[in-house]
């Protein structure tokens, strides 16, 4: 695997990591990781509330969300 795709990994698991905790009081189940334990963490519960949506090339007021 080159660089960029371990980079991209790790920023995925950081993320899932982060939304594990932001929905559940529980640890992560062992041996998840990146996109698995993404996947495990939205069927938690609803994760809608959850905002993470960050971009260096727009403003806060320029990004739009489904109603």
């Amino acid at each position: 695997m080159d660089g960029k795709n371990m980079e991209r990994n790790e920023r995925l698991h950081r993320e899932a990591e982060s939304l594990w905790a932001a929905l559940s009081a529980e640890p992560p189940p062992n041996g998840l990781r990146g996109a698995r334990l993404l996947d495990a963490a939205l069927h938690l519960k609803d994760a809608g509330a959850y905002d993470r949506l960050y971009s260096p090339h727009l403003r806060p007021t320029q990004i739009t969300r489904p109603r």
